[in-house]
Parts: C-alpha cells; structure tokens; sequence
C-alpha cells in the first residue's frame, strides 16, 4: 500500500438508495478533502460497487475533521437522502488500480 493511501484511514461508510446521491457525496469528500489526491478517498465507491452492496459505500479522509465536515456539509444539501452506517478511524484506502 502506498502512503498516499495509507493516510486515508478515517473511514465513513454511508448508503443511499439514489445514484445521483452517491456522485454528490463523492463530489462533498473531494471538496472537503485538504490532502493531495482527493479521489483517493472515494475511490472504489463505483455505480457497480455501489449497487451490488445494496446502496453502500465507504468514503475516507485524511483527518477526522474532513469527515466531520463531510457529515456536516452532506447533511446541509442532501439532508434526508443518505445515511451514516459506520465511521472507522483505521480503514486505509486500498489502490484500485
């Protein structure tokens, strides 16, 4: 694993029922993501990926308070349309590719 990755470690896993929704929470943990490599984060939340977990996915960040803002900011614009199932704070991103 790269250090890029393993500095992703503090994980929130979410579910949502709507595709545009997971492109937008994706968009949120890139916004708020301060670190180089932001799509390290949400990498591996595919449509594919997404679909066959039954509409969950887990994001991650650098530092816990990116996902505090996360939450924050995913609550102000698509309150109601997604959820919290897990957050971990030693889940390191894995490279996709």
């Amino acid at each position: 694993m790269s250090a890029n990755h393993a500095a992703y470690h503090f994980s929130i896993t979410c579910r949502t029922g709507d595709v545009t929704v997971l492109h937008c929470l994706r968009a949120i943990a890139q916004c708020v993501e301060q670190a180089p490599f932001p799509q390290i984060g949400w990498g591996g939340s595919t449509h594919a990926s997404w679909k066959r977990s039954g509409g969950e996915f887990t994001i991650r960040f650098t530092d816990a308070a990116y996902r505090s803002n996360f939450v924050s900011e995913s609550n102000r614009l698509l309150a109601g349309h997604w959820s919290i199932v897990t957050t971990h704070d030693d889940d390191p991103a894995s490279p996709q590719r």
